[in-house]
């Protein structure tokens, strides 16, 4: 017993060791900055600000980061436009999002609770875990009767 307790631990720690606050963070500004331009044409500090409950000067510095990042261009007071690097990350980070709501919304769990649980924890899977759970998904839609079955 106290082997296993002794393994968790290890477990425990090491999950925090790759947690990435900050890249976290990276990958919300770039999901809200890529839904905004698809949503509005353009994103501003302003939008990012209240979408991500932030403040401005907040959103300001987290903006000249990922500029300095190669994430996207960013000039105070001018715009906002992803780079190619910064597109492809959001958009890695939408195609997680989308697997992991449609896997929980196959296991019956309303809409709402599905996106919050989702944006909780989409920054934290290894993208071996993603992989696994769209093939599972697919396997899924491949084959409703075990879908059925399960409900």
């Amino acid at each position: 017993m106290k082997e296993k307790r002794a393994e968790r631990l290890e477990s425990i720690k090491e999950a925090h060791k790759s947690t990435k606050t900050d890249y976290s963070r990276m990958e919300d500004y770039l999901e809200v900055i890529s839904e905004l331009v698809e949503l509005k044409g353009y994103a501003n500090t302003l939008d990012i600000s209240r979408y991500l409950t932030v403040s401005a000067p907040s959103v300001t510095k987290m903006l000249q980061k990922l500029a300095e990042g190669g994430y996207l261009e960013y000039e105070k007071y001018r715009g906002i436009n992803l780079t190619q690097k910064g597109s492809a990350l959001a958009d890695a980070v939408r195609q997680k999002h989308g697997t992991l709501l449609e896997f929980f919304r196959m296991l019956g769990i309303s809409h709402d609770v599905a996106n919050q649980d989702v944006e909780g924890i989409e920054h934290h899977l290894n993208p071996q875990t993603i992989k696994q759970l769209r093939k599972f998904v697919t396997f899924l839609k491949s084959n409703p009767k075990i879908l059925e079955n399960f409900q």
